[in-house]
Formats: structure tokens, sequence, C-alpha cells
């Protein structure tokens, strides 16, 4: 009996400083949760009244806030009780290294797509070329970005491969200009083919004033003078008025006897005599 007290008195004061520190692990882990789910919350709000962080993004940055968060708690629980986490944390940075190794080209899609989401080079609606493919943009994902061609063919890309690429986004500015090249013959007069399309910009209506139209002899090709065409106009007006353009100049120039010549070759035969 004697022995099992000594043997108590000798252990209870280990137990209850073990138990101390259990219960000292509990509550730094409840209080870690709480405070993660704080955190997760603060940071969807942050993200919710950002102007610059897509709707996509904000769920995920929430997500990966409340792991971070628990998982220094959870390491800081362990050393509390004594289990030494050195070694966890090399067996999690090692497979977190594997993990990536793996998935290094999902991984280098979402971040593309964070960047995307963030730095905001393009909107859904908007139309843009990115490396030779042009359309609308339907959907920003975090991995892939989802475009429809004009020609209404649905193409999805990876995101890195949009990141890593120059981005020509036609839908950004609220004007543009249209550039065409009109050619007529040589025997035409330049002034009177000048002054026929500027009598053509003036009527209409949707050409913007400011910048000013220019309209000027731009090159002697092989068989026509060629006349630089540049109105501006508002982003929504761009392709109707452009094809318009395009009808009212050849019905004017057919009109006032301005020809636009065809390719052609001289062929000289020489009948040699026997």
């Amino acid at each position: 009996m004697e022995e099992f007290q000594s043997l108590f008195e000798s252990v209870m004061p280990q137990l209850v400083e073990y138990g101390l520190k259990v219960v000292g692990a509990i509550f730094v882990l409840v209080v870690g949760w709480i405070v993660a789910g704080w955190l997760s919350k603060k940071v969807q709000r942050q993200c919710e009244s950002s102007e610059t962080i897509d709707d996509t993004l904000t769920p995920l940055l929430a997500k990966v806030t409340k792991i971070l968060g628990l998982t220094v708690v959870v390491i800081f629980v362990l050393n509390m009780v004594g289990i030494q986490t050195a070694s966890l944390v090399a067996v999690l940075g090692a497979a977190g290294l594997a993990a990536g190794l793996a998935w290094q080209g999902t991984l280098s899609d979402i971040a593309a797509g964070v960047m995307l989401l963030v730095m905001r080079p393009f909107n859904v609606g908007d139309s843009i070329e990115v490396d030779g493919t042009s359309g609308t943009v339907e959907e920003i994902g975090v991995v892939m970005t989802k475009v429809n061609t004009f020609d209404n063919v649905a193409i999805v890309m990876p995101n890195s491969n949009v990141w890593g690429s120059n981005i020509k986004n036609m839908s950004a500015n609220d004007k543009r200009r249209i550039d065409l090249v009109i050619g007529f013959g040589y025997d035409d007069d330049i002034d009177h083919a000048i002054e026929t399309i500027k009598n053509i910009l003036d009527n209409e209506d949707r050409i913007l004033e400011e910048p000013e139209p220019k309209v000027a002899v731009s090159e002697l090709g092989g068989s026509s003078v060629n006349l630089m065409v540049r109105p501006w106009a508002k982003q929504e007006d761009f392709w109707s008025l452009k094809y318009d353009l395009i009808k009212r100049i050849k019905e004017r120039f057919d009109e006032e006897g301005i020809s636009f010549p065809y390719p052609s070759k001289d062929v000289y035969l020489h009948k040699e005599e026997s």
C-alpha cells in the first residue's frame, strides 16, 4: 500500500503538469479555431468590398487564410504538449514539395489565374485576342479561362498560357480607330478622291470629331494610289461603321467615276518570220 502511495505521489505531479498542458492545448486550439475563422471572414469581407478582386477569388483566399491559420495553431499546440514538430514540419515540407512537383502545371495555372483575377487585364464580356485566338470572354476561372470565338466556338485556355502571352483587349477603351486602305487608279484625280471620302465622313454621325479623322495618300502601289482613311468611333459602333464606310465609299466612287483598279499585266507577242 505504501509502495502504491509513493508511486502515486511521484507520478501525480507529472499527471497534473501534463493535464494542465492538455487543457491549455485544448484552450489554445479552440481559441485558434475561432481566430482562424474570424480571419477568414475578415479576408472575405475585405475581398468582397474590393473592386480589384474577383468574386471567384474571394472564397479561395478566405479558405487559404483559414487553413494557414489552423496549421500554425496545430503546430503550436503540438509543441505545447511536448511533441516534437521539427520532423513533422520536415515531412509536411517534403510532401508539399512532392505535391508541387506533381501538380506543377496546375499550380502554375492557379497562380496565373490569381494574377488575372487581381490585375484584371480583361473582364467577362470583353473582346480579346490572346496568342492568336480572338473572341469574347465567357468565364475567368482559377485554373482556366473560357473564350467564345466570334464564330461561336468555345475555347478553354489554361491560365498560364493566357497570362504568359500578349493580351489585346479590344473592349478596354471607349473609342477605337478604324483603319481603311482605299485604292484608286492612277488616271483619277487624287484631290477628287480625297474630297469624296471626306464628304462621306462628314455626313456620318457615328464618327467622332475628336480625334479628327485623317485621309491622306499612304502609298503609290503597283497598280493603284492608296489612301489611308482613319476615322474614330465609339467602341460599340466600330464594326458596323467600318462595314458601312467600305460600302459607301465603293458606291460614291462609282457615282463619281473614280475607278478601282484591277490587277493586270500587259502581254506582248512577237511573231518570228520563218
